[in-house]
């Protein structure tokens, strides 16, 4: 929902470790050359990884995320290892486990550097390791009446959110209920505060917001020339930093005019409206049948599926406003400039969530 808000490695650690290990003036515990003084520097550095839990059918492990690491090298006193995942770590024993917790298969490039003093050697290894998800967040709309207010607010108003939109949104019933294990959002034809239109749009702001991770959602998606669903996020800095600056992520959009076509859009500086990052997909009967709408985002990259099959990858960066946290938002707008022209038609449909799920 662009421009809607507003309104309202190879890391050459090892070139750098030497400025972090200085030994002691005296070189107490460093291995030299006898009668020389000099320390001798680290050979033979060997390393080896067991990811636990493999087998013909776990070929990366048993979800756990526990790798067991092997370490060795000739006249080492200690050794600093960088796991492939940002974090580091410095030993004396060459032999120890970690447990990894980014979740799905991933591959990591692990480089170690074995010491004597401030003379090292170095080496790297790759594997390729599962690790089972976590959920962190969720919401399977079990409960009948208003959506959980510990989970979510509501946006409300009809001025058009920035993409001349002609709908209302309210926090009634008749706009947005829980019943029968479904959220659902109820766009209708009528006139209400000064607007032609009524429906909901539903937001996590202040309640919940994360960074990275994976969102599935199960939805079935309203009709109609003119309905604008859509799943989405926003940068929880809004409030300081202006769209698109804080970043938005489009998990799912959908217009009625352009029946079974999913757009995935990301928005920043530089992509705002229609000039936003964004790839689309055909599918089936979005309106009669539930799909699963995804996306896995990461430090390096964002990935949108549909069903489970991948239809775009996005190259994220240090340099871009996708690392920090997000909130999401659900909604149905009316027309405005990404949903077009309203059926004059049009009476009432409804968007159906089974549920949302946020994982590690």
């Amino acid at each position: 929902m662009f421009f809607s808000y507003l309104l309202h490695k190879k890391n050459l650690f090892f070139l750098l470790f030497p400025l972090t290990l200085i030994s002691c003036s005296s070189d107490s515990g460093s291995v030299g050359n006898a009668g020389t003084g000099k320390i001798t520097t680290p050979s033979n550095l060997v390393v080896s990884t067991t990811v636990v839990g493999t087998s013909a059918q776990a070929q990366n492990g048993d979800g756990s995320g526990m790798v067991t690491f092997n370490i060795n090298a000739s006249n080492a006193t200690s050794y600093k290892i960088s796991l492939g995942n940002g974090e580091t770590q410095d030993v004396t024993s060459g032999a120890f486990t970690y447990t990894y917790t980014t979740g799905g298969t991933n591959t990591f490039v692990v480089y170690v550097s074995a010491y004597n003093g401030a003379n090292f050697v170095s080496t790297s290894v790759t594997f390729t390791l599962y690790v089972a998800p976590t959920s962190i967040w969720s919401d399977e709309f079990n409960a009948d009446g208003a959506p959980n207010s510990s989970k979510w607010g509501f946006d409300i108003g009809g001025n058009g959110w920035g993409n001349n939109e002609s709908q209302y949104y309210t926090s009634r019933p008749d706009n947005v209920i829980v019943q029968g294990g479904y959220l659902k959002i109820i766009t209708k034809k009528e006139n209400y505060q000064g607007s032609s239109y009524t429906s909901a749009r539903l937001l996590t702001k202040g309640k919940f917001s994360f960074k990275y991770g994976k969102v599935d959602i199960m939805a079935k998606l309203p009709s109609g020339g003119g309905t604008w669903p859509a799943l989405w996020m926003l940068g929880s800095n809004i409030d300081n930093t202006t769209w698109p600056a804080c970043g938005e992520i489009d998990i799912m959009e959908y217009k009625g005019n352009d029946i079974n076509k999913i757009y995935s859009t990301l928005h920043y500086t530089g992509h705002s409206g229609g000039g936003g990052d964004s790839t689309n997909t055909m599918i089936s009967n979005v309106s009669t049948e539930f799909h699963l709408y995804s996306v896995d985002w990461r430090a390096d990259a964002i990935k949108f599926y549909v069903d489970n099959k991948l239809f775009k990858t996005f190259i994220n960066s240090a340099s871009l406003p996708f690392n920090q946290n997000f909130f999401l938002l659900f909604n149905v707008a009316m027309g405005g400039n990404f949903g077009g022209a309203i059926d004059p038609n049009f009476v009432s449909s409804t968007f159906e969530i089974d549920y949302v799920r946020v994982y590690n």
